[in-house]
This record gives C-alpha cells, structure tokens and sequence, in this order.
C-alpha cells in the first residue's frame, strides 16, 4: 500500500515536471487542500516554468474558445427570435422604416440653404441598400437620377479598388459610379475599430434634382413626429 510520504514524493516529482496540479491530482488521489500544502515550497525550474505557462495558455485559448462557441450561439438564438418577432413586414411598414431612416441618417433643409437635394450618407451596407431599394419602390427615383460620392480615410487610399468594387457589390451599380471620392485626414490615434480589411468608408447617396422630394420626405417625417403611441 502506498503511503502518504510516498505519495508526496511523487506529488513533487510530478510537479517538478511542470505538471498542473489539475493534471498531478487525476494520479494522486488526494484533497486539492493537501496538494496545495505539499507542493507550496516547490521551486520549478526554468523549462518546466516555461512548459506549465504553454499549459496554461492553452487552456486559457480552449476556455475562450468555448465562451466565444457559446456566444455565437446564443446570439443565433437570439437573433432567430427577434427575425420572428419582426415577421413580414407590410408594404405601408416598410415606407415607415424608410422615412425613419431618412429622419435619423438623411440631409435636412435648412432655411438658409432652399433647394437642397435628398442625401443620405452611411457607412452600413445593409442600411445603404435598404435606403436605395427604398428611394425606387416609394418615390420613384431611377436608377439613373442616383449619385454616389465616397468618403474614406487617406491611409486606405491603396485599398480604393477593393472599397469601390463592394458598394458596387452593395448597391448594384457599375464601379465607374464611384469615381467621386473624398478622403479624410487620418487620425493616428483613432479610438475606431474599424481601420482595417472591413474598412469600406461612408457612402453619400445623393437624388439629382430632388428638393421637392425633399420636402415631400420632410412632410413625412414631421407627420409621424406628431403621432401618439396608442396603447
């Protein structure tokens, strides 16, 4: 029968080899507590220092593997139930959405400047192509009253080619349509994330010739501004 002195010795040796104390107690079945009080004078050499933080980085990596595998699929499930809460939304809904979205993220009239153009500018793909399909299917805009200016930082202006062909992707529209750009100086210290290979710039739509569908949106606008949540 091994005794507990014997079972020490291994405990150290064990350790000294730079096993984890997760892996010396699946040999040496004793309290966590007793382990602890064994092997809390001993010493690791270099190698096996260096051998135990590869072990504990690579659990580490393992632990924020699962995490990020179980984020993902609670925001699958989340995201699936709000889809479902949304459901099919009406042709008048979608209207609704749209003169929204031109309220939040459009250009607005201002008095000292009559006769401006509908614009609206952003850096969502999603939100882009949402707002053009929106111009076509409720104010009658055509394809060719559309243009398009770019506004992307300085230091992407080598990634020109890869930004003009998504929003081509994005918007439906030939390369060529994105030819008016404008760069913006680029701040060193930028808190913003999104500097790197996602980076597509903001793209401004513009209607040509569209004051008066500038104030037909505004109209719109101002008349849900006034309505009341009725319960």
């Amino acid at each position: 029968m091994i005794n507990k002195y014997d079972l020490k010795e291994k405990a150290i040796k064990l350790r000294k080899e730079g096993l984890t104390y997760s892996e010396i107690l699946k040999q040496i079945f004793v309290a966590k507590s007793t382990l602890s009080l064994w092997l809390r004078s001993v010493s690791l050499a270099f190698p096996q220092k260096q051998k135990f933080s590869e072990k504990k980085i690579l659990a580490q990596k393992r632990g924020a593997e699962a995490r990020r595998s179980q984020r993902i699929e609670k925001q699958r499930i989340i995201y699936n139930n709000a889809k479902i809460d949304v459901g099919n939304l009406s042709k008048r809904e979608l209207w609704i959405t749209g003169v929204a979205l031109y309220w939040a993220e459009g250009s607005k009239e201002k008095e000292w400047r009559p006769g401006s153009s509908v614009e609206f500018t952003n850096s969502d793909s999603g939100m882009v192509k949402f707002f053009i399909n929106w111009l076509e299917e409720f104010c009658n805009v055509k394809k060719e009253d559309l243009d398009f200016s770019l506004f992307i930082h300085k230091n992407s202006k080598n990634a020109l080619p890869v930004v003009k062909g998504h929003w081509s992707e994005v918007t439906g529209f030939p390369v060529g349509c994105f030819d008016k750009v404008f760069f913006k100086m680029h701040n060193v210290k930028t808190k913003r994330k999104n500097t790197g290979d996602l980076y597509y710039g903001c793209l401004k739509v513009r209607v040509k010739a569209s004051s008066i569908l500038l104030r037909q949106i505004t109209g719109w606008m101002r008349s849900v501004n006034t309505q009341k949540i009725i319960e």
